[in-house]
């Protein structure tokens, strides 16, 4: 086989999520099996160029993972014509500025979501990508999880019947950083910097209900900064000024009606960190990150609502794990090797500039939701 290697600058790995999931998860472990066969007697091999502002970070990456080419200058990176792939993992807020030089530079675009601070700055960056030709695509890992695999293996299947009904929960308790320290950084607790939950879990929600059960048409939201005091990463105390729990009601395409609770504020009692309750005429089914289990309605108990006697059932017992039947790749990996292909060899991809677009819409119409208290229709978006 022929080596094809794909330049890719990397911004933003020093965070957890461009570091854990994207460098460590997805590129360096393509380059661990050898690199992404391309079918065509061809093997991609991924070369990862890392990008950030502290010289001592990128340069303890780069000697612990062996790799050679690393720079705090982007454009020096974008300048160079080996590089083909402009990869952003930053910080919301300086999202924009980046991915907007990288397309002006000729480069295809692949980067985590929101794209940016509005929909109008989303909205310019996929303007601006199709008007360039470049290749562009939004992190959309969710769906690649092996539970939401088998929730879409279902619907596929037509289990649900007519779908009713979609019940997310999502959530854990983040420390507020005083006695114990916080799992997340100070800045999501930080309007001014670009935090909060809704704009960080909407544009999840958007593309999860979209892909598997219909367009948002419509959304109703509450949100709440339950824990208005915290302490960074230096332990000193601050103010939080962006919501840690919204509460939202989306109403889809076709009449189904998803409810899911989003909290940083929340303990865990549930199978995993975020579970989708999905019922229908026919069957329903209780989707995580990796599990799914179902209960058709010719296996539906029929409980008795009374009060005045204890619980004689397991109602967990009464439903049926749904199998594998498939090996499940890392979500962000296996998203990864679709863009790829779709940079090398012009393979379909819809998860663009302007999908994630709508997820930005999303998250700015559930906070203007909940400041007006009302529901708000969500428009088609377009360029």
């Amino acid at each position: 086989m022929t080596r094809r290697t794909v330049r890719i600058a990397m911004n933003g790995v020093t965070g957890r999520m461009g570091y854990r999931q994207h460098l460590v998860r997805s590129i360096l472990a393509l380059r661990e099996q050898g690199g992404l066969d391309l079918g065509d007697g061809r093997v991609l091999w991924p070369e990862p160029v890392l990008v950030g502002r502290r010289e001592h970070a990128l340069r303890e990456l780069a000697e612990r993972h062996g790799l050679t080419e690393w720079s705090t200058d982007l454009d020096a990176v974008l300048a160079d014509d080996r590089t083909e792939i402009y990869f952003d993992a930053q910080v919301t807020s300086a999202r924009v500025a980046a991915i907007t030089r990288a397309i002006a530079a000729g480069k295809h675009v692949y980067t985590e979501k929101p794209t940016a601070t509005d929909l109008a700055g989303a909205l310019e960056l996929a303007r601006l990508a199709r008007g360039a030709g470049v290749k562009h695509g939004v992190v959309q890992d969710k769906i690649f999880l092996p539970g939401l695999l088998k929730l879409k293996r279902l619907i596929d299947g037509g289990f649900f019947g007519e779908i009713l009904s979609v019940r997310g929960e999502f959530g854990y308790w983040v420390f507020e950083g005083d006695w114990q320290e916080a799992q997340r950084p100070s800045w999501n607790y930080r309007a001014e910097d670009g935090g909060g939950i809704v704009v960080d879990m909407f544009p999840h929600w958007e593309y999860v209900l979209h892909e598997l059960f219909g367009r948002v048409t419509s959304v109703t939201a509450h949100v709440a900064t339950h824990v208005p005091r915290r302490w960074d990463e230096h332990g000193k105390p601050y103010e939080a000024t962006a919501d840690d729990a919204a509460y939202g009601i989306f109403q889809l395409e076709g009449g189904a009606v998803a409810q899911i609770n989003s909290s940083w504020a929340v303990r865990v009692n549930r199978d995993e960190l975020v579970e989708f309750q999905v019922d229908g005429t026919h069957g329903s089914a209780v989707a995580g990150l990796r599990g799914c289990r179902v209960q058709h309605r010719s296996a539906t108990p029929k409980p008795v609502w009374n009060p005045d006697i204890p619980v004689t059932e397991s109602f967990r017992d009464q439903w049926q794990e749904v199998p594998d039947n498939a090996e499940f790749d890392n979500g962000f990996k296996a998203q990864w090797e679709l863009f790829l292909r779709h940079v090398v060899l012009d393979e379909p991809y819809q998860w663009d500039l302007l999908a994630g677009a709508r997820g930005v819409q999303l998250a700015e119409l559930g906070l203007r939701s909940a400041a007006e208290g009302r529901r708000l229709d969500v428009p088609e978006v377009a360029l």
